[in-house]
């Protein structure tokens, strides 16, 4: 899977410095894996939801949300917004 943007998880990194181990490990699965669905991905991240057209993986265990555009099609994750577990409860979709 291509992740766009990696700026966006150094930028998050930076501001919560305890973000940054989860982060790369999270972004290391997912260069490393192709996902032909949504099924796929859950089996892997079971605690990913879909949010509209966004997914929402927990990250740390429950402390930040990366909220992400997937194309199956052309295995390209587009990063849209890192928050915190107290902004995702106040972002709307």
């Amino acid at each position: 899977m291509r992740i766009i943007s990696n700026k966006a998880l150094q930028d998050f990194s930076d501001k919560h410095p305890q973000a940054k181990a989860p982060l790369q490990e999270w972004r290391k699965r997912m260069r490393s894996t192709s996902f032909k669905s949504y099924s796929e991905l859950k089996t892997l991240y079971n605690s990913v939801d879909k949010v509209g057209n966004y997914f929402v993986f927990n990250i740390a265990g429950n402390h930040y949300r990366l909220i992400a555009a997937i194309h199956f099609n052309t295995q390209t994750l587009y990063i849209r917004s890192i928050m915190t577990h107290e902004e995702y409860n106040q972002w709307k979709p």
